[in-house]
């Protein structure tokens, strides 16, 4: 019977061949006298031999990619496989009988050329149809046709090795395993010699297998063949022997006759116990064909905790190990076994794990299926890599990415290297802060040196510069020292990181290694408007790269939805970094301390493989980080005259009301450097962030002098502002409202720009002057000899000119004497 199994909707797709009727005859104590005819077994060996040449088939094209050298390796080992089961005969027969093809089918199941560039991460089946089969025993005609095919999926890495030369490395794994290769029905005279074998157990003496020791008990048995799969029966064991009870193939008879030795191995009460039977080759015709291995043995498995399983111990052990039983019973270790043996073993504790109760949790999971796909795990390791592109990975770091016996280097000691601690983050988050107070945290514990970007750098990261400190580093402190590296502003900590491994002097690379990396974030300062993150800020929290993260603000209001925001952004961006709170950057836990200082955490198998995932060509190198969506600019002004420290507070705290949305231009967010006040001559380290309002005005205690800018010569005092369209002149115009205000000229005084204070003013000081003839004052108004009334004095107008005259000459005098004192401006050299 041939079976097609079609994902309705996807990709996968297999087919089958089963059989109605058995391969074997159960061993009963003598020859059976009537000859059982062999056409199910022919069949199957030759279905076997299909078998074996559509998966060597797809081995082939997983290493080769081609299906011409697949197509050549099928074929032949579809031959081979029929000479190693005596049928020769029919080489010349099924030579040209036999078709091996492979197709590869996208997720609609459509298919598509394998010169395809697409097809290399589709899913592909391979199959191989051996049709008319003639019947060269009983020349009956033809026996039918058997029909065999799997979907696979497969990967390919490449690997540089330590010559510099690269190499590719691939494997695969088979998606439709878990449908049975081979399946059987028994047929009426197939029962009648079940029956007979299981009346075996029945009878109390004079048989093949000796008197029953125990009751029929759920278990499982398992081969090596590429036909097998665990199937589950009922065994029951005997004084000399045992059976094995199946659905399907019948009754199993294993005699002390055709066994060489028993190996029981049970690791812990917890865990399945197998009882590994080698058996001669005479078994063979005894024993149901899918079960048949080159190893000649079978894998019977108890479960812990069962029946069968405390009924070995109280009452089979005791009995095998006497040597009346003719049995050779040994008592092993895992050392004991063979490669072949412990598969099988661990192939059936993953199926056991994989029914553990509950088994609803469990159901559709990848761990479940790892007992019918057991390199399954591998695989997905292997294909992560692969499905990201072709850049090679470094032969050093593959018993990491694959751990196993063969591949596992001895883990590397820093030796004499210099271990750099990193610590990043945007502005505004404390990151400066927290590196400040590491270092005289542990200033008795070892010694210490900071690189960090001067205040007056705007220019961004620079690799060029970090690689050449290193080197200098290296002459004046010897490598005796550890490395504190704080990156600048907006950085992808990836640059950095690739800087320091890649360092153009081999001999300088040597001498470093990076021990941990942490970023610091402040909640506050972490969104530009509502939920828009600044750019780089889950850059600098990456996974694989990043293993702890120090929240510097907030942290007294963690249910604040600000806080909550920002670590859920955070945790979806690196599930695996440990978070830390310290307000403004002060750790006070020990604990937490030593993450921050760890030697090895960069190094981590897990973070390694992070890094090979996310950032292709990151081991050479050559991975670019980007940039933003958001393009923040930094603006560097030079002064030398002193800012007025309440003006500079003021203005400072102004600027978030300044703020306009989307599309943010003439923003500023940060603004740090070193400046004078008036009322001190020490020079001043500042910094404020305009969305936290977080400000700092402390002492400046470095010995670096200021680097002048283009342009610049002898500057004293220098900010940069960060923002969004930014211009110079604009932020001048800002520092000139921080600085004591410059005098201006005032101008001449006229009749209309007199005030009417100054009207009032003038008549109050003259209204009492000499009236002309025929006026005179009642002490309100002024009245002529005809009774008109008069507000002001007759002779105002005379008055006025006389007080701005007086008045002009005043301004006159202030704007010489400002003229001659020559108040320069803030940015006058």
């Amino acid at each position: 019977m041939i079976l097609q199994c079609v994902s309705p909707k996807g990709p996968l797709a297999c087919s089958r061949t089963y059989f109605f009727g058995t391969t074997h005859s159960p061993y009963l104590g003598n020859q059976n006298t009537e000859k059982k005819r062999t056409d199910v077994l022919l069949l199957s060996q030759i279905y076997s031999a299909a078998v074996q040449a559509v998966l060597s088939g797809i081995k082939c094209y997983s290493f080769t990619s081609s299906a011409t050298k697949a197509k050549d390796v099928a074929e032949n080992t579809f031959l081979v496989a029929l000479d190693s089961m005596n049928l020769s005969r029919y080489r010349s027969s099924l030579r040209s009988k036999c078709e091996f093809s492979i197709q590869a089918v996208n997720m609609q199941g459509r298919i598509i050329p394998l010169t395809d560039k697409d097809s290399r991460y589709v899913v592909k089946t391979a199959s191989m149809n051996v049709h008319d089969i003639p019947d060269l025993q009983w020349d009956g005609g033809d026996l039918g046709s058997v029909v065999f095919s799997e979907s696979f999926l497969e990967s390919s890495i490449n690997i540089q090795q330590k010559d510099g030369t690269v190499s590719s490395d691939s494997c695969y794994t088979i998606l439709t395993t878990t449908v049975p290769r081979y399946a059987c029905w028994l047929m009426e005279s197939d029962f009648k010699q079940s029956e007979q074998a299981q009346h075996l157990a029945k009878k109390e003496e004079g048989t093949c297998l000796g008197t029953a020791l125990t009751a029929p008990d759920a278990a499982y048995v398992f081969s090596s063949s590429q036909l097998s799969t665990p199937e589950e029966g009922k065994i029951i064991f005997l004084s000399e022997g045992l059976l094995f009870i199946h659905s399907q193939y019948g009754s199993i008879t294993l005699s002390k006759d055709h066994i060489s030795t028993i190996k029981f191995y049970d690791p812990d009460s917890s865990a399945v116990a197998s009882l590994l039977v080698e058996y001669d080759s005479s078994l063979l015709p005894n024993l149901p064909f899918p079960l048949h291995s080159a190893d000649h043995c079978l894998v019977f498995a108890l479960q812990p905790r069962s029946k069968s399983h405390r009924a070995f111990y109280s009452k089979v052990l005791s009995v095998w190990r006497k040597s009346e039983s003719g049995l050779n019973l040994q008592m092993v270790d895992q050392k004991h076994l063979t490669w072949n043996q412990k598969t099988m073993h661990n192939r059936l504790q993953k199926l056991h794990d994989s029914q553990e109760p509950p088994v609803a949790k469990r159901r559709g999971s990848l761990k479940t299926s790892y007992s019918q796909l057991p390199e399954q795990e591998m695989f997905l390791q292997h294909f992560a890599l692969s499905s990201i592109g072709q850049e090679p990975i470094l032969y050093d770091h593959l018993g990491v990415l694959f751990p196993s016996a063969e591949l596992r280097n001895p883990v590397n000691s820093q030796g004499d290297k210099v271990v750099i601690t990193i610590i990043t983050g945007l502005p505004g988050s404390h990151k400066k802060r927290l590196c400040n107070f590491l270092v005289q945290l542990n200033k008795e514990h070892g010694r210490w040196v900071v690189y960090k970007p001067g205040p007056d750098n705007c220019e961004g990261f620079s690799a060029s510069h970090l690689q050449q400190y290193l080197s200098s580093f290296l002459q004046s402190h010897g490598g005796k020292h550890r490395l504190l590296v704080l990156s600048p502003g907006y950085t992808d900590v990836l640059d950095v990181v690739q800087a320091v491994l890649f360092h153009p002097d081999p001999v300088v690379q040597a001498r470093f290694t990076i021990g941990a990396v942490t970023a610091c974030v402040d909640p506050l300062a972490s969104c530009v408007e509502h939920r828009f993150a600044f750019p780089k800020l889950l850059e600098q929290c990456s996974q694989g790269i990043v293993s702890t993260v120090v929240f510097t603000g907030l942290t007294a209001e963690q249910k604040h939805p600000l806080m909550q925001h920002v670590q859920q952004l955070v945790r979806s961006a690196n599930p695996t970094a440990a978070f830390i709170l310290a307000e403004r950057g002060a750790v006070t836990r020990n604990e937490d301390v030593n993450l921050i200082f760890l030697d090895s955490s960069f190094s981590e198998p897990q973070m390694l493989r992070a890094r090979y995932v996310l950032y292709p060509g990151w081991c050479k190198g050559r991975f670019i980080s980007g940039c933003g969506s958001l393009v923040l600019t930094q603006q560097r002004v030079a002064f030398n005259r002193p800012l007025e420290r309440p003006l500079f507070v003021t203005r400072c705290k102004a600027l978030k009301a300044s703020l306009s949305p989307s599309p943010f231009r003439g923003n500023v967010y940060n603004v740090w450097g070193k400046v004078r006040f008036s009322d001190s001559d020490k020079l001043m380290e500042v910094s404020y962030n305009t969305l936290s309002g977080s400000l700092s005005i402390v002492p400046d205690h470095s010995a670096d002098p200021l680097t002048p800018g283009p342009g610049e010569t002898n500057a004293s005092c220098v900010l940069i502002f960060d923002g969004v369209g930014l211009t110079e002149d604009g932020l001048k115009d800002w520092l000139r409202l921080c600085a004591k205000q410059r005098q201006k000229k005032k101008p001449k005084k006229t009749k209309n720009s007199l005030s009417p204070q100054e009207i009032k003013s003038i008549h109050v000081t003259r209204h009492l002057d000499r009236l002309p003839q025929g006026y005179f004052y009642n002490g309100h108004k002024y009245v002529d000899i005809f009774g008109e009334k008069l507000n002001f004095h007759p002779y105002m107008e005379d008055f006025i000119t006389e007080y701005l005259a007086e008045a002009n000459q005043e301004v006159e005098l202030f704007n010489r004497q400002l003229e001659l004192q020559g108040q320069p401006d803030l940015f006058d050299p």
